[in-house]
């Protein structure tokens, strides 16, 4: 038997991973992430720098905000919206163990602004469209990498929004590098920045002069 000390297994930490509510009024709330395939829940830093450009967008005015959140996750962004005063917050989420979360986190805050609906995200688009539903302030963007949604997301949003609207969009790649693209022809980047490998922007669509 060797005289060497044997070296210890590192522990483990299976603790959740959280995210948190960076403003408002729920400041300071952990989010628990869900171990799910494609569940990438935008970092505490990257989120206080969008809501901070979205707030100056906004002139501060959060009230009466109108948001849809289409690949909510840990429901970060949409909590985020609701806790700074939006005045309605539609999270749209496909994973049961996600969904779970959400609700088990809408009722713990009472939060009456937020419904959450169980379905795909494409879907979920095409009925609100086709329900002629009430147009949107603010859509959060922020799918899964490498299979071409904000291509498929963009078109129904410039037809969701209202006008004056903005999309948030994070993706693999910067779209200030997309060019001859018709479904980023209609956008404008108004803001944008990188993570690391997550890059993220904030859309308004174009207003072509008569």
């Amino acid at each position: 038997m060797s005289g060497k000390p044997q070296k210890k297994s590192p522990v483990r930490n299976y603790a959740p991973q959280q995210v948190r509510i960076i403003g408002g009024a729920w400041k300071r709330t952990p989010l628990l992430v869900t171990d799910a395939e494609g569940l990438r829940p935008t970092p505490d830093r990257v989120r206080e720098t969008v809501f901070n450009w979205l707030t100056h967008l906004l002139d501060g005015q959060w009230e009466g905000v109108r948001c849809l959140d289409l690949f909510a996750g840990t429901g970060a962004m949409g909590f985020e919206a609701a806790s700074r005063g939006a005045a309605k917050v539609t999270m749209v989420e496909i994973q049961p163990a996600a969904l779970r979360r959400l609700q088990a986190m809408k009722e713990k805050l009472n939060a009456g602004q937020i419904d959450i609906v169980r379905s795909d995200a494409a879907q979920i688009l095409r009925n609100l469209a086709a329900g002629k539903e009430e147009g949107f302030d603010l859509i959060f963007l922020d799918p899964p990498y490498h299979q071409d949604w904000l291509q498929k997301c963009l078109p129904w949003c410039e037809i969701l929004l209202k006008n004056g609207g903005m999309v948030y969009a994070e993706s693999e790649f910067a779209l200030e590098g997309v060019t001859g693209a018709d479904w980023l022809a209609p956008w404008e980047i108004v803001r944008a920045d990188r993570a690391g490998m997550v890059f993220y922007h904030v859309l308004q669509r174009k207003q072509f002069q008569a």
